[in-house]
């Protein structure tokens, strides 16, 4: 059901469309293990000359099913990165706490690295090398049968767009579109539980752009995983997504289906019911928008 942040809850709350048969959106009913928990989730960082304390994540609070595509929306600056790397172990929490699948990611991190795995939009790559290489070596790192790896690897690619004839050629000769196909195929390599998906298809042209928002569908429905989604793309968020989480200055202010927080700002404000209504009437800025709290030329963003 949908969810207001420090606005006054309404008594109305609008019904979910079962938009499949098999969809699961939450939050997960009483009984059921989240696929993740975050509870009051809290990131701080010092930044700039003054050395000012900026809170990047702000008590965030989410609780996600198993076989749901969660967004996450901001505006440049919001947290929502942050929070990313605080669920992938990348970053340690200041406060609060965050589980997969009822694994702790400071006490059970390791646990948590072989359920989970993150693609974002700077993707690290051995330029040199091709992207056979380069996924030979994820699967080493992960003890995979190599020949059964580079089987699935040429299968996911293939699907991607990529056909075999290119997993020889050095990837700095590729597009960025390209290389970012090749990470969607190294995160799905250790067939993920919770794949994290931070702005994927930022960048992409529209084909491929296309092409990676299919496949995502295709990846939660055929590998029943949980996938997390920070966004730009309004249209994509919209298609994509099961429920989305609006984060603002590092705090969530809203959280429903995308069809519960449009019908909502229809209803309650008077807006366009659209996503794009929904963000301007919950953040006051654009996704575009960069957070600066202090004007300072050399701060760090979060």
């Amino acid at each position: 059901m949908i969810e207001v942040m420090d606005e006054p809850k309404t008594t109305a709350v609008m019904p979910t469309p079962a938009r499949e048969p098999l969809r699961r959106v939450g939050p997960p009913p009483a009984g059921e293990q989240p696929a993740l928990l975050i509870e009051r989730a809290t990131k701080k960082f010092v930044v700039g000359r003054k050395k000012k304390s900026v809170i990047a994540v702000n008590e965030v609070t989410m609780s996600i099913r198993r076989g749901e595509i969660y967004g996450i929306l901001g505006a440049n600056g919001s947290g929502k990165s942050t929070l990313i790397r605080l669920v992938s172990t990348l970053l340690t929490l200041d406060g609060g706490r965050v589980e997969v699948f009822g694994n702790d990611v400071e006490r059970d991190e390791m646990k948590v690295k072989q359920l989970i795995n993150r693609v974002s939009v700077d993707a690290a790559f051995f330029k040199k090398l091709s992207p056979h290489e380069n996924l030979a070596y994820a699967a080493r790192l992960y003890g995979l049968d190599a020949r059964k790896a580079r089987a699935e690897a040429i299968t996911i690619l293939a699907r991607l767009g990529i056909g075999e004839k290119r997993l020889s050629r050095p990837l700095e000769q590729m597009s960025r579109g390209m290389q970012q196909k090749v990470a969607i195929a190294r995160a799905l390599l250790t067939s993920p539980t919770v794949l994290l998906l931070d702005e994927p298809t930022t960048g992409l042209d529209p084909r491929s752009k296309l092409d990676v928002q299919t496949f995502i569908e295709e990846v939660r429905d055929s590998h029943d995983a949980t996938i997390v989604l920070t966004t730009h793309d309004l249209d994509e968020a919209e298609r994509l997504c099961d429920r989305i989480a609006l984060i603002n200055d590092g705090r969530m202010v809203a959280e429903g289906t995308p069809a519960e927080l449009m019908a909502m700002v229809a209803r309650d404000y008077a807006k366009a019911p659209t996503l794009e209504s929904v963000f301007m009437t919950f953040t006051g800025k654009s996704l575009d928008d960069d957070h600066d709290d202090d004007k300072n030329e050399d701060d760090e963003e979060q």
